[in-house]
């Protein structure tokens, strides 16, 4: 996809969340190279408790998980979907290699420059371990491996990842992704579980504001790629959490009547005094949500690898 491409769908999304009423913004594009840079902030944070709390589940449970991997085949191609830089997965990383397993890593992004961050810093790392990077569409990616190979596959889908879909949209795409493994293959899937809503919410609105730039940079981002003049003065970050579904949302808020111009798509948009923008969901999820997802989308439990606090659940599936 060229660069005129990638705006035209920039652009066009940008002009149809903002024609809906309630106002929303795909949380994809909170990831320019700004954004990149604030989350990976966020990720720091002492609120953010995400990010600990799935190490935790790996540094304690390692031995556990590779035990569950390798199962009675005693070998796996490990994919991994959106794996960014790879921090955490090489907690498993390193102790599969260093216990001798027999396994290749394949790390799917579409990203071709975070492939080749990533393969490189695993070459220094860990040069004992089989690399073979994949770039592209996911499901694509897996219905490749399907077609191309007979080896057990384990699947890793970390960082409650799925929690950043609307609706019945996670159960559709788990559903999706099934389909593209085969029978006793095995999914290692994260989820946020639901917790204290003050703990929650204080994950989405740091003390030092971090998340709120974070939200705010999507403003500036269609300011600098499209020609808009947003005032992001003119716009309050106002989190959300309901501990009944278990939604978290973030929104940003118009202080003010105001008019919005955006040049690529040569409209103005009006926005009334504390009218929201929605631009990001982050399920959290019980046990009883987790069974139902297994279960709706082909899959079975085999294990649940939780932290001591019980903040995060990285639950491993068999294909049925």
């Amino acid at each position: 996809m060229n660069t005129t491409e990638v705006l035209s769908e920039f652009a066009s999304d940008v002009k149809e969340g903002l024609l809906q009423f309630p106002k929303r913004l795909p949380s994809k594009y909170f990831y320019n190279e700004k954004g990149d840079y604030l989350f990976q902030q966020i990720m720091h944070l002492e609120e953010y408790y995400l990010t600990n709390a799935e190490f935790e589940v790996f540094e304690e449970n390692k031995a556990e998980i590779l035990k569950a991997f390798l199962g009675a085949d005693g070998e796996f191609r490990l994919v991994e979907l959106g794996a960014g830089d790879g921090t955490k997965t090489k907690v498993l990383l390193n102790h599969f290699v260093s216990k001798g397993t027999k396994f290749t890593y394949s790390p799917i992004d579409i990203s071709g420059s975070v492939l080749d961050g990533l393969t490189n810093a695993l070459s220094q790392e860990i040069p004992a371990l089989s690399v073979e990077p994949i770039k592209g569409d996911y499901f694509k990616a897996l219905a490749g491996l399907k077609r191309n190979n007979s080896m057990k596959e384990v699947v890793l889908f970390l960082g409650s990842n799925i929690g950043n879909f609307m609706g019945k949209s996670g159960e559709t795409f788990l559903r999706k992704l099934g389909e593209d493994m085969s029978k006793g293959d095995l999914l290692l899937i994260g989820f946020d579980m639901m917790k204290n809503p003050e703990k929650v919410l204080a994950a989405y609105n740091d003390a030092m504001g971090v998340t709120r730039e974070f939200n705010l940079n999507l403003l500036d981002r269609i300011n600098e790629e499209l020609g808009a003049n947003f005032d992001r003065n003119n716009f309050q970050h106002f989190p959300t959490y309901d501990p009944i579904t278990g939604e978290t949302k973030s929104h940003l808020v118009s202080k003010c009547t105001q008019n919005v111009h955006i040049a690529a798509l040569d409209e103005t948009f009006e926005f009334k005094a504390w009218e929201a923008i929605h631009t990001e969901v982050s399920q959290k999820f019980s046990h009883q949500m987790i069974e139902q997802l297994a279960k709706h989308a082909g899959f079975r439990i085999v294990q649940n690898f939780t932290d001591s606090n019980e903040y995060f659940v990285d639950s491993l599936w068999e294909k049925l």
